[in-house]
């Protein structure tokens, strides 16, 4: 992680405070990804915390790569009425909030990325792997809360039930 860190091409701005000068450092794994600026069409969407900010994020950043596509046809467009108004460098998308989105289509062809284990590598297989993936990077604690809190509610039924065993033995003779 640290060597794909530091061959990153986009240096880090640092103070040298012995010469009192700003200059770069080498990246670390803890840096945030520099910001993308498509010229003339502003910023494509930051999905790094897509997945948690959206209700079914991952089946939502999932649609987002993979609904890439052409304008529908006058007969359709009364679905989408904003459709004509596409500026040039944008992308329509019928996933992303306004239709048009500046983010050119990332997942372009079958292959891009080679598996392992050999598994194919479709448009559709590596939408949902980035999806997993940015699922995962958004909480990556996620697995080991729901566990403690597997193991919290089993001690609180634990309780409950010692609990009431101790009502019943105090209040067992008395009339109330």
């Amino acid at each position: 992680m640290k060597k794909i860190a530091k061959e990153w091409m986009v240096k880090q701005p640092a103070f040298d405070e012995k010469a009192g000068t700003w200059g770069e450092r080498d990246n670390l794994p803890s840096d945030r990804f520099p910001k993308v600026f498509y010229a003339g069409t502003g910023n494509p969407p930051d999905l790094s915390l897509m997945a948690k900010a959206r209700h079914d994020g991952a089946a939502y950043v999932y649609s987002l790569l993979t609904g890439y596509g052409e304008k529908p046809d006058p007969a359709k467009a009364a679905k989408f009425p904003d459709v004509a108004k596409t500026p040039e460098g944008m992308y329509f998308n019928p996933y992303f909030a306004n239709l048009n989105i500046s983010m050119p289509p990332p997942l372009t062809s079958e292959g891009q990325v080679q598996y392992d284990d050999g598994t194919r590598a479709t448009v559709d297989q590596m939408a949902k792997d980035v999806s997993a993936f940015l699922v995962w990077t958004a909480e990556p604690t996620l697995q080991k809360r729901h566990q403690a809190g597997v193991a919290v509610v089993i001690f609180l039924l634990f309780a409950t039930g010692l609990a009431y065993g101790a009502y019943l033995t105090v209040w067992r003779g008395m009339k109330h």
